[in-house]
């Protein structure tokens, strides 16, 4: 298994590349793409993870800051080339982004999205996930299950 961080170079080894959407949001979400990596470490894949160690939350979100700007865009380079992608919306976090690549992402037909209830939106992502044919699962590790499926 290989691990690219953001904003690291964007270079495949394995399988197949699997970019972890979903909630982020500093200490409000679970640090969920951990409990993934471990579980996938012997696998033969190579996993994107946006989850920034040198993220920095004073950072301004605007076009102009330069931290800011290369990470969104490494996410949506990672997200483009990923052959997965997996999002989990933790119900403790509001995900706005997640609900933003949601919808970038919905027609692409590599995403698998795990939405517990309890998480606010709930509703709008299972309409759209039925809309689009986007597969869901029910629990965080189903997510796992199924990027091994797609590695055999």
């Amino acid at each position: 298994m290989k691990v690219i961080q953001a904003t690291e170079k964007l270079v495949i080894e394995g399988k197949i590349s699997v970019f972890l959407a979903g909630s982020i949001e500093g200490d409000t979400a679970i640090r969920w793409q951990d409990n993934i990596i471990e579980k996938l470490s012997e696998e033969n894949v190579t996993l994107f993870n946006p989850r920034r160690s040198s993220w920095d939350n004073s950072w301004k979100q605007e076009i102009s800051n330069v931290q800011f700007k290369e990470q969104v865009t490494w996410e949506l380079e990672a997200l483009e080339q990923a052959d997965m992608i997996i999002m989990y919306f933790d119900p403790s976090a509001k995900s706005p982004i997640s609900l933003l690549e949601l919808g970038l992402f919905a027609n692409s037909g590599k995403l698998i999205v795990c939405c517990p209830d309890g998480f606010w939106r709930k509703g709008n992502v299972d309409i759209v996930c039925e809309r689009y044919d986007v597969q869901q699962v029910s629990k965080l590790e189903h997510l796992v299950q199924e990027i091994r499926k797609k590695l055999k």
